[in-house]
């Protein structure tokens, strides 16, 4: 059985969905108005439902990408390049986004970030003994690079682990060719 389509909303019904939204979980202005338009009777409501709720000071890009980098930060460790891609999920403008993340991250040492994400990541697991094997360090490297983080700090933090850590830059350059004769 298919579901049925909601019925189009005039501009206080919509006013009163994106008041709902929001109460549930933060939006970007760009995120709010694709929702926006999908339930909207009338499109010329849209810009002014979201102009009537930037002026009562619920919808505000800069807030929104500097509360999201700080929470992404703070709760899950994540490096720049992750926070950045989600903001741009999000639909958070681009030097927007770049400016919030440059603040959060300013006071803080990718280094140990990625310490805290492995001993989060492998907590009970003897990081030495399990990085000896070349898949687990391979799999671990391309977790910090997907959690965010820099190839050359990944790199220098994983070389405390294992000896072959080095190894891994061959793989941030793509696959060696073949061996020459």
């Amino acid at each position: 059985m298919r579901p049925q389509k909601k019925a189009p909303l005039d501009e206080e019904a919509l006013l009163n969905y994106a008041l709902r939204s929001l109460g549930m979980r933060e939006m970007s202005i760009s995120e709010l108005r694709g929702k926006l338009e999908k339930r909207a009777a009338d499109e010329q409501a849209v810009p002014r439902v979201l102009s009537r709720l930037k002026q009562a000071g619920y919808l505000n890009d800069r807030k929104f990408a500097d509360a999201f980098a700080a929470s992404r930060l703070a709760n899950q460790g994540f490096g720049k390049a992750r926070v950045l891609s989600d903001l741009a999920r999000r639909r958070v403008p681009g030097t927007l986004a770049r400016q919030a993340v440059e603040e959060v991250f300013q006071a803080t040492d990718e280094t140990e970030l990625v310490e805290a994400f492995l001993a989060r990541r492998f907590r009970r697991t003897d990081l030495k003994a399990f990085f000896a094997e070349e898949k687990h360090l391979a799999g671990a490297y391309r977790r910090l690079r997907r959690a965010g983080f820099t190839a050359a700090v990944s790199i220098r933090v994983l070389k405390r682990y294992a000896g072959r850590a080095g190894e891994l830059e061959s793989m941030e350059n793509g696959p060696a060719g073949p061996p020459e004769s």
